[in-house]
């Protein structure tokens, strides 16, 4: 039985997942780039759609089973969390380093806002998810 005071993690896991996927959508698509992306940026942009895909179905999977009450979605949205919190203070860490924040505004909010939930939802899903 899902515990329902914790539902809104299992759809926030589902909308993060979905996020992750429309944001490597959009990269690809419409070139959420910035408009003078530093050196080696590309290089290091294109190493993450593979592991973030895997991240983001994982979340969705996560959500659905936390939604049918199931333990593995516990389980998984754990690992999910560790792996959120890594993207997040390793993208910070590279945003930071090579003045992405300091681009645009668009460019530190959009990427601000990506890391900043990704580091906070990886903490709170290792929290509260626990089995």
């Amino acid at each position: 039985m899902p515990d329902k005071n914790k539902s809104w993690i299992a759809v926030l896991a589902i909308l993060t997942g979905a996020g992750l996927i429309l944001f490597w959508i959009g990269f690809f698509t419409i070139d959420l780039a910035p408009e003078n992306p530093p050196p080696g940026y590309y290089e290091y942009e294109h190493s993450f759609p593979l592991p973030d895909i895997i991240l983001a179905l994982a979340l969705i999977a996560a959500g659905i089973l936390m939604l049918r009450g199931k333990l593995l979605g516990r389980h998984l949205a754990h690992v999910c969390a560790g792996a959120l919190i890594f993207l997040g203070l390793l993208d910070f860490s590279f945003n930071y380093q090579n003045g992405i924040y300091a681009l645009s505004t668009a460019d530190l909010l959009l990427n601000g806002f990506i890391n900043l939930w990704c580091v906070i939802f990886g903490i709170v899903l290792a929290v509260k998810c626990k089995a």
